[in-house]
C-alpha cells in the first residue's frame, strides 16, 4: 500500500471537513464554511492558523504581492476552501502557489458547493 504523506493529520481534518458539509450542505459562501471549519477544528484540537500571509521572494527582494493561505495546519498542511461550481485548474495552481511560498508539501482543497464534499490533495 502506497504511504500517504501526513495520514492522520489529514484523517483528522478531513473529518472536520465532512461534518461541516454534513451539518451545513451547499450554497453558503466561504467565509460561512471557514468559520465552521475553524469551529471544528477547535473542537478536534487541530492546530491552525487561519489567512496566513506569504510572502513571495525574487532573487534579493521580497516582491509586494502577498498570498493568503485560508489555513495553514499542523504548521504543514495547506487548506484552501472555496464554494464554487467545481475545482478548476486554476484551484490547483493557487494551492501549488501555497505549496511554492510555504515550504509546505501538503494542500488540500475543498470545495462545498456540491451535494457531497468534493476535495483534491495535492501533494508536491
Amino acid at each position: 500500500m502506497e504511504n500517504v504523506i501526513y495520514a492522520q493529520d489529514s484523517f483528522l481534518v478531513m473529518k472536520a471537513l465532512f461534518e461541516v458539509h454534513n451539518n451545513l450542505g451547499k450554497g453558503f459562501s466561504e467565509i460561512v464554511y471557514k468559520d465552521a471549519i475553524a469551529h471544528e477544528f477547535k473542537l478536534l484540537k487541530i492546530p491552525f492558523e487561519r489567512e496566513k500571509e506569504y510572502s513571495v521572494h525574487y532573487k534579493d527582494v521580497v516582491l509586494d504581492h502577498k498570498f493568503y493561505a485560508d489555513f495553514i495546519l499542523y504548521n504543514k498542511i495547506v487548506l484552501e476552501i472555496k464554494s464554487c461550481e467545481s475545482i478548476h485548474s486554476n484551484h490547483i495552481s493557487q494551492c501549488l502557489n501555497y505549496l511554492k511560498v510555504s515550504d509546505n508539501k501538503l494542500a488540500i482543497l475543498a470545495n462545498f458547493n456540491k451535494i457531497s464534499l468534493e476535495y483534491k490533495r495535492i501533494v508536491i
